[in-house]
């Protein structure tokens, strides 16, 4: 007990804890469910349905922090398809809003992480206003 007690102590003296508590937002994207669950400071606050990579296409898994955004956003890659409230987390993967609300809730996507437009502007300003740095994005399975 004293031993992990110093071990916890030591962490949080290197700065090794703090990542954990300045992810204040969090939104954990589920593979299978096809849903983002969105929390702020412990409590989830939304939970939506997503369109993640159909057949073909991957969405990679992982955590990451937001490493852009953009209000209106078009693909470079796919014919100028329009990415309203884009939060990118890796490279050209990002969160955003789309006008294919049909396919929320199944595979759909060229690997980015879909959301109805009205949520994904939800979850745009949220991001803003705790910060990318304090933003976590986590894509499982």
């Amino acid at each position: 007990m004293y031993k992990a007690m110093l071990f916890a102590a030591a962490l949080m003296l290197s700065g090794a804890a703090a990542p954990a508590l300045a992810d204040n937002l969090v939104a954990r994207v589920s593979v299978s469910s096809q849903t983002m669950t969105v929390s702020k400071e412990g409590r989830v606050i939304h939970t939506w349905k997503v369109s993640t990579a159909r057949r073909g296409f991957s969405t990679p898994r992982g955590s990451w922090r937001p490493t852009r955004m953009h209000r209106m956003w078009y693909s470079r890659k796919y014919e100028m398809s329009p990415m309203p409230y884009s939060v990118f987390f890796r490279g050209g993967y990002a969160i955003h809003g789309t006008g294919y609300v049909k396919q929320l809730g199944r595979p759909a996507s060229h690997g980015c992480v879909r959301l109805a437009t009205a949520n994904a502007a939800q979850f745009y300003s949220l991001v803003r206003e705790m910060g990318p740095g304090n933003t976590r994005i986590i894509v499982t399975n």
